[in-house]
């Protein structure tokens, strides 16, 4: 078993992962960059060493953290998400020094990570891929040539792309000729590489990802499916587990293409195979090797602990379960509560928590690194909060997450937890009729305005009747 995990993130998720080392009695480092400096997750290590200054350079610097994690007699280190969690070259250094990296090997992140890659070792698995480019697009006259052979609307995506960036949809020639050196340019900026693909765009289609996870002796399993379809701009707003949408027999056949992947490429550790799906069709889009932000989902319907078997397999120990041991109950929702203001086009939001009350109760989970008096630093990702809800029944499971938003109090930013409540509320949401174009159909909901909020509801009633008793 590990003795001792670096954990090269910040935020809830170095939290999460602090908690699951304390659980199995290991002992964990976290790191940080002078704004992180009264972080939660700095508190809550066994050990915590600064990185400087900088906000972002200290957790971009591979070189830099392996030695760190050397110097403080660490045997591996948890990448989180996001940051350099899919950097191969990351990988590669810890395989090199001698430090396990919990995660996939760094040949199978490069080869996933590369989208194009990615498409070809998806095709030799037998797993349907979008029709598409080849391989990377040479210039504008063979992405045109692409799109007409396709069919108009296409995307054009960067190869290296994640996170919902370096992707644009062209809908005629006119706009692939705007948006090819635009997206080639984001992609350069994002990511350093100036090579970009083409697939046919699926209109409105499901977002439906797979969890598995794979151990060292070749098992392969899957945890069910997530239901990412509430999303703005490519940014997932609320997740589900298990998908309302699916039949069993989709749910089967999905699940099974996951693990088909996985096993495919020599996958190790956790990792989340996405699809897009429109009608009965089903299209692999790609594949994050790492552990998502909504894995909390599908450990509330499953039980299983995914931080923990990361930790297990990166010990070299098989997995805890064989495939027939998984089963699911209810349903589960995850908000990413955002520092964000919905009504000024989500413009970020940050500042200082002046008051916070988490939500609580039955089937209620709250990962978070807030807290009040806590200063929420612009310099990262704007959701500063993963609210999860559990219940029996759809029904249910929607009731009970209005109730937990109202519980909770968040003062001092504006965050996106009123716009969720109005999404709950809408027949279509509570039908689970919805797709990707839900958020973009149905602009009306950001007329929600705070005065609809209870407790906003309440003063103004005090106030009425202080007003009435000539207070």
């Amino acid at each position: 078993m590990l003795k001792k995990v670096l954990i090269a993130n910040r935020g809830e998720i170095a939290v999460r992962i602090i908690r699951a080392c304390a659980e199995m009695g290991i002992r964990s480092v976290a790191i940080y960059t002078e704004p992180d400096r009264y972080g939660l997750h700095v508190k809550r290590a066994d050990e915590s060493w600064s990185l400087g200054e900088d906000p972002l350079a200290g957790y971009l610097d591979p070189a830099r953290i392996v030695n760190l994690a050397l110097e403080t007699g660490c045997d591996a280190i948890h990448p989180g998400y996001g940051f350099l969690s899919e950097n191969s070259r990351f990988a590669q250094l810890c395989e090199q020094k001698g430090i396990t990296f919990i995660g996939p090997r760094s040949d199978v992140i490069q080869r996933m990570g590369d989208k194009t890659q990615a498409r070809d070792s998806m095709r030799a698995a037998g797993v349907p891929v979008t029709p598409g480019s080849e391989g990377n697009l040479a210039d504008l006259d063979e992405a045109l040539s692409v799109a007409e052979a396709i069919g108009y609307p296409v995307m054009l995506k960067a190869t290296s792309g994640g996170g919902g960036r370096g992707i644009r949809r062209c809908d005629s020639p006119a706009e692939l000729k705007t948006q090819y050196p635009r997206v080639i340019s984001e992609a350069t900026k994002a990511f350093g590489s100036a090579e970009v693909f083409m697939e046919k765009c699926i209109v409105n289609p499901r977002h439906i990802e797979v969890q598995v996870l794979a151990d060292q002796q070749g098992n392969v399993i899957h945890l069910f499916e997530r239901d990412c379809s509430i999303q703005r701009r490519n940014q997932k707003l609320i997740e589900i587990a298990p998908s309302p949408q699916l039949t069993p027999e989709q749910r089967q056949y999905i699940g099974g293409l996951a693990v088909r992947a996985a096993k495919t490429v020599g996958y190790e550790n956790a990792g989340t195979v996405e699809f897009l799906l429109s009608g009965n069709e089903v299209y692999f889009m790609e594949m994050n090797t790492r552990v998502q932000v909504e894995h909390t989902i599908t450990e509330a319907i499953t039980g299983v602990d995914i931080v923990r078997e990361q930790l297990r397999i990166a010990s070299g120990l098989p997995l805890s379960f064989r495939q027939e041991d998984i089963s699911y109950r209810g349903y589960a929702l995850q908000f990413r509560i955002n520092a964000e203001d919905p009504k000024n086009d989500f413009l970020p939001s940050f500042g200082r928590v002046t008051h916070y009350y988490a939500p609580g109760g039955p089937g209620v989970r709250v990962d978070t690194a807030i807290y009040t008096g806590y200063e929420i630093p612009p310099y990262y990702d704007s959701m500063c909060l993963k609210l999860v809800v559990w219940a029996l029944t759809w029904e249910e499971v929607i009731a009970r997450g209005k109730r937990a938003l109202d519980d909770m109090r968040l003062h001092g930013i504006k965050t996106t937890a009123n716009y969720y409540r109005q999404i709950l509320d809408h027949p279509d949401f509570r039908a689970g009729n919805f797709d990707t174009s839900f958020v973009p159909n149905h602009p009306e909901l950001l007329d929600y305005s705070a005065k609809h909020h209870p407790s906003v509801i309440a003063l103004a009633i005090a106030a009425s009747i202080a007003a009435h008793a000539g207070w």
